[in-house]
This record gives C-alpha cells, structure tokens and sequence, in this order.
C-alpha cells in the first residue's frame, strides 16, 4: 500500500515533497520550477493547437465573441505551460491548479460549443500532471471517452480523434512519470538500506569487541590481581600467572584481528574450556558438561558467545561460589550461586547479546535474584 507521501508525488516530479512545500506560488516560483522539470520544453510546442479552437471561433461567430475567445483560451495555455511546474508543488496546490483550468474551459462552452472537444488534447494532459495516478487514469479515460461520444454525435470527427491521441499521449506521458517517481523511490530505499546495512555491521562489530575484549580484559584483571598478591608468598605461582596473562592476551590481539577482519570463530566447545580456566582462576567451582549434543555451526558460535558472556559477568559481579554451564541441542544457559544484579546496573552485554539471539530466532531469559542469576538462549519455534 503507498504511503499519502507517496501517492501525493505520484506528479511530474523531479524534487522532494519538501522542497515542493518551500517553493512560492507566484509567477516567478511557478516557471521557475517549470524551467527545473523540464517542462517548459515539452509544454510549449502544444499550446500551438490551441490555435484550432481560436480559428473557428473567429470563423464561426462575432468579432467581440471571437477577442473573448481567445483571450481565454490564451490564458489557458498559459496555464497550461505552467501545469508542469505546479506539477512540483504540493497535492492541494496541484488540484486547485486543475480545477482553474478545467473550470475555465467549461466557461467557454457557450462560446465555443462543439468546438471546445477540440482542447481535448490539454485537458487529459493536465489530467496526468497534475492528479495522482490512482486519481487522473480514470478520470481521463471518462473524459476521452465523453469526448469521443460528443463528437460522433455533433458530428466533429476531429475531435474524436485528438481524443484518442491525446489519451494515448496522456498514458504515455503519465506512465513515465511514474516509472520516474518508482525510481527515485527505489534509489531512496536502497540509499535507506545501504544506511541500516552499515549501522547493523557497526552493532555486530560493537558486540563482538564487547564479547571478545571484554571477556578478555575481565580474565587479564584477574589474574593480574592474583599474581601481584602471590608476588612475594609465591613466586612460583605468580610467574604462572604471568604466563597465563600474556597467553591472555596473545588470545584477545588475535580475537581483535579476527573480528576486524570478520573471521573470528566462537564455539560453545573452546568457550566452556576457556570458561573452566578461568573461573577456576578467580575460585569459583565450574560445572561445566564434558560432552556436547550435536550443533551446527552457527548454533554452536551463538551458544559459545552466550557462555563468554555469561561467564564474563559471572567473574565480575556474582561474588559467586559455584557456577553451572549446560548445554542442550536447542538451549543453554549459565547459572549460578551469587548476589545477583544491582537493581540499575549497566547491562549493554547483555542487550547485545539478546539482539544476536533474537537476530538467531531464539529468545535471551536473564533471570536474577539474591540467590545468583541464571541466562538461558532458547531456540527453536518455543523460544
């Protein structure tokens, strides 16, 4: 369905609706925009056939009937060269545009009389420039086709005739238009894909650091804190610290070069290994499962990021004693034995990652009390 925005623009239209609004309706801002459409090439070697009408009109009737006459009808294709330009202008500027030239060519019909078919051409021009699509097609039609009746049965063939031709001009003209306006709307679109496209890659790209550094960064404080308080009881177990340190952060400059480049490779397999070490690290008993159900690899990289981020905000913040991973073909979750989450504490991992699961077709639970907090990922169509 088109939106108001759309079917409003569906007019010669080379400008936004925006800049239509801000145009002026004068003389000079009409002509202006005429002259920007390109309308004033294709509106201007017409007016010439307003010339037919005038002639009879001068044949058939009264010198004063004759100057009327053709005063009026100049002043229609005066109107009519400017119809391209109000064509740039918003909706209800354009329908008071057609109403004036519809309602001055019905002021001459006692004038002009039958000879008035003979602007036929004109008016389902104006038809298509000025009215929406879903407006001017039948309107148009009704007229041609009244036309053509009248002038079979007052016998002015020509007429019948323009009006075919003007029809088919018409839907030409109007189905150009269109095609124009379904461009620009596309370009539009894409342009407005383009833009989504680069601001769902920043978000992926600001996950994966959060889960990659920040897992990493949280392990590093750790042991970095432990190794200074073994520093003098222990040096044996301080340089251990040390060593698992630097192998650290080999480990997260080479997560950062992964993800940079768009190939890093998370699974549940290596994360619950890696979360074992270092939850034992920081004394927190790990239970963790020594066989994994069958997983495809995009199940099994969403279910490792769920681990790392689990087991990151288990290090941080749950001053827990125990902590469980268990995994099952379409679910798992990290629970443990902790104080649970302040009430207000930042949880943009956890948004994150509750974006990567729902991006899955799952759905992220995050359930947290004074008693520990327990994250589950489910998937599938109960999720």
């Amino acid at each position: 369905m088109q939106t108001r925005e759309a079917a409003d623009r569906e007019t010669w239209v080379h400008g936004t609706e925006d800049e239509a609004a801000v145009r002026p309706v004068t003389p000079r801002g009409i002509l202006r925009a005429a002259r920007d459409s390109g309308g004033l090439a294709f509106s201007i070697p017409p007016v010439v056939f307003v010339l037919i009408p005038i002639a009879f009109a001068w044949m058939d009737g009264p010198r004063p009937t004759a100057l009327l006459v053709t005063a009026m009808l100049l002043v229609y294709g005066v109107l009519f060269v400017a119809t391209c330009g109000i064509g740039l202008y918003p909706l209800r500027v354009r329908v008071l545009w057609f109403a004036l030239c519809t309602a001055l060519l019905l002021a001459t019909i006692p004038l002009l009389g039958a000879n008035l078919l003979f602007m036929v051409m004109f008016q389902a021009m104006t038809h298509v420039l000025l009215l929406p699509w879903r407006w001017a097609v039948p309107s148009m039609l009704l007229m041609s086709l009244t036309v053509v009746v009248l002038a079979f049965v007052l016998w002015v063939p020509i007429a019948a005739g323009l009006a075919v031709m003007g029809t088919v001009m018409a839907w030409g003209i109007g189905y150009g238009v269109r095609q124009q306006i379904l461009q620009e709307q596309l370009e539009a679109a894409q342009q407005r894909n383009a833009v989504l496209a680069v601001a769902a890659e920043r978000e992926r790209i600001g996950r994966d650091l959060h889960d990659l550094v920040g897992h990493s960064l949280t392990s590093l404080t750790i042991s970095t804190q432990l190794a200074r308080r073994l520093l003098d009881s222990d040096p044996e177990a301080a340089r251990a610290q040390l060593e698992h340190i630097e192998a650290t952060v080999r480990q997260a400059l080479a997560d950062v070069r992964s993800t940079a480049s768009g190939m890093q490779h998370v699974r549940a397999a290596t994360e619950i290994a890696s979360a074992r070490t270092v939850l034992a690290t920081v004394g927190i008993q790990a239970e963790v499962p020594t066989a994994l159900p069958p997983l495809n690899d995009d199940l099994a990289e969403l279910f490792g990021y769920v681990i790392r981020e689990g087991v990151t905000n288990i290090v941080r913040h749950s001053r827990a004693n125990r902590a469980e991973i268990s995994v099952e073909e379409d679910s798992v979750s990290i629970e443990d034995d902790g104080v649970g989450m302040a009430q207000g504490a930042e949880r943009s991992g956890l948004r994150g990652l509750e974006a990567r699961v729902a991006l899955a077709g799952g759905h992220l639970d995050v359930r947290t009390s004074e008693t520990g907090t327990r994250i589950t990922a489910i998937m599938g169509a109960d999720s």
